[in-house]
Formats: structure tokens, sequence, C-alpha cells
């Protein structure tokens, strides 16, 4: 079994910004496998999709706690399903990668980013595997982080994430 968690805040007022570019992974992949449309579970504060690919289930995550606590609902839904670290697979925005670029690692450091962080903290380890989605701009210079992550996306900005999400979701999953 394997978990994939989206990162990014609730509510309407993020949607379509690049910190929730998780969140546009995890509804793209549930789209793409046709599994049952998100929900509620309050016992993990994220919103779930599970379903079977290859004959291995998958738990989708959209965790509703706002980035920064991340790792409380990580961590629920980690400890229901009796996950161990190296089944988890968490997918974040990198503003220190180009947008149209990603990186698959494994046991890394949060890099600053503080979803990261949280789930790090709560899960006791960094050996999970991580889907850093580049959002920074050609020139990689970003003046407020906040900000910048915050804002929304462009028009061609989520043209070239709807490519980029496309091939990261076939190396995850296989899916074309």
């Amino acid at each position: 079994m394997k978990l994939i968690v989206g990162l990014g805040n609730p509510g309407k007022e993020y949607q379509n910004t690049r910190h929730n570019v998780g969140f546009l992974l995890a509804e793209k992949l549930v789209s793409n496998l046709q599994f049952s449309n998100f929900k509620l579970e309050k016992k993990f504060n994220a919103k779930i999709s599970a379903g079977l690919h290859n004959g291995s289930k998958i738990v989708i995550a959209k965790p509703q706690t706002f980035m920064n606590e991340s790792g409380l609902a990580v961590r629920a839904i980690s400890d229901f399903f009796k996950l161990a670290p190296s089944d988890i697979i968490v997918v974040h925005d990198d503003k220190d990668i180009a947008l149209g670029e990603y990186k698959i690692q494994t046991d890394r450091g949060s890099a600053g980013h503080n979803g990261v962080k949280s789930i790090i903290e709560h899960l006791g380890t960094q050996n999970f595997t991580r889907v850093r989605i580049g959002v920074a701009p050609e020139t990689r210079e970003i003046d407020d982080t906040a900000d910048f992550v915050l804002g929304k996306l462009g028009k061609e900005e989520k043209k070239v994430l709807d490519e980029v999400l496309d091939k990261a979701i076939n190396d995850l999953v296989g899916l074309e």
C-alpha cells in the first residue's frame, strides 16, 4: 500500500496558488486513476480518496491542516494504515526548482519547506519520498517567498504545470 499526499492549503482563497501544486497533482491523479471523489475524513483532518492500481492499494490525501501542520494529518493516516515512512510519497511545490521541472527524491531534508518540515517532525524521520514540483520563475529571483508561493498561477504557468504534473504522475504510477 502507498500513501500519496498532495500538500496545499485548504480554502477557496488558496485555490490555484503555487503553494497548492500538491493538491493539483492529487486531484489529477484521482481523476486519472478514476478513484472516488475526495471525502473529508475528520479523524485524519484530510480529504481522502483510495482505490486499487495494478493490484496495489493507493490512498491519496489532501491534508486540511494548512501547510505548516501537514505532519499532523500525515501521521494520523500513517498510523491508521500502519504504514512505514517508505510507503509515503509527499508532493509539494518547490521555489528552488524551475517551473516545468520536478525531482523525485527519498530521505532528504525539508530544504526550508514548512509542510515537509512538519511531516519530518511528526514522523520522526525524513525517510519518505518527495516529489518536488518546480514553481520558480525563469529568473529564479523571488523577493518575498510567502507572497510568491501564495500567489495565483498565471495562464501560462497552469499550462506548464499541467504538463509536468502528467509527467510526475507517470513516474509515480505508470500512467500517461
